[in-house]
């Protein structure tokens, strides 16, 4: 069950960090896009309204079971592997079709004091299944700041190239670099996020360092981490997991317990961090967040849009 957290909720209600840390408020300024300075800001008691009431998993859970394939395929090996990344400095490049294409800055990004970081809890689901809580802001905010023009119907987000620093990215196990996307209507949901921190902190290398997508209404692999590149377009874009087998990986990846993997079931999942013989649960259809999403979908075959 999801529900509205009381404005008033002391931290340790929200996540087992002692006290919450300061960071950096979010896109402000006023005609420009955003506002440089890193000035920082003591962030108010946001939870968002969207957060489950789920208990949140530990910081060492979320920080040593990660699929990032630029470090490694195992599910250490991100933690293991990217100590040698350096997400600072960084920028993110916006183009395609927008009002104020460029390169942006991420301390310009996170500059402002004029906007809330919130607290999103959100479970996320692959085959396992955790509840993180994210700090971030969405999608729709940064979006509407640099204009969509008319037309434009699809997001397309690109990850971070650096072999030398992502020893994942010297094999040739996928096509680098990493590609996801999203339909506009999607992106621009409440529910849909670009991440900056979580229990508290900036994000960890392995978690996607220093931004990146969350969409918690799809299988894990679409919330596309260490971006540098969104992309607004009218044509469908091309994904990663979709062009390398597109039989098994759809655009769309929706969780969707009535779906099959080819390979395996989906319909029920385990908790990380219940143990190797902790029991399986039904996945729940867009992991839950039905009654918020599900109308994005109104008259399509999410068995062929799967």
């Amino acid at each position: 069950m999801r529900k509205r957290f009381d404005g008033n909720l002391n931290w340790s209600e929200v996540t087992p960090k002692a006290q919450w840390l300061n960071r950096r408020s979010l896109l402000a300024g006023a005609g420009a896009l955003m506002v440089a300075g890193g000035a920082q800001a003591r962030i108010a008691a946001a939870a968002s309204d969207f957060s489950t009431d789920a208990a949140p998993n530990t910081l060492e859970e979320i920080t040593r079971y990660n699929n990032f394939y630029e470090f490694g395929t195992g599910k250490e090996d991100p933690a293991n592997n990217s100590a040698g990344f350096m997400p600072d400095p960084w920028s993110v490049k916006i183009d395609g079709m927008v009002d104020r294409p460029g390169d942006y800055a991420l301390d310009d990004i996170l500059g402002g004091a004029t906007l809330e970081e919130r607290i999103y809890r959100f479970r996320c689901v692959e085959a396992w299944s955790m509840v993180i809580p994210w700090v971030g802001f969405e999608l729709a905010t940064l979006l509407n700041r640099v204009g969509v023009q008319p037309g434009a119907k699809f997001v397309a987000f690109e990850t971070v190239v650096r072999p030398e620093q992502m020893p994942g990215q010297r094999s040739r196990l996928l096509d680098w670099p990493y590609r996801e996307g999203l339909r506009l209507d999607e992106a621009m949901h409440p529910l849909t996020i670009l991440a900056t921190g979580l229990y508290g902190e900036a994000l960890p290398n392995q978690n996607g360092a220093p931004i990146r997508l969350v969409v918690p209404w799809k299988y894990g692999f679409k919330s596309i981490k260490s971006i540098v590149r969104i992309h607004l377009t009218d044509t469908m874009p091309a994904t990663t997991w979709n062009m390398l087998n597109a039989r098994e990986y759809g655009f769309y990846s929706n969780v969707n317990p009535g779906v099959d993997h080819p390979r395996w079931s989906q319909a029920s999942e385990r908790r990380v961090g219940g143990g190797l013989f902790a029991k399986r649960v039904d996945t729940q259809m867009f992991n839950g967040y039905g009654e918020h999403v599900a109308a994005l979908y109104a008259g399509q075959d999410l068995t062929r849009d799967y």
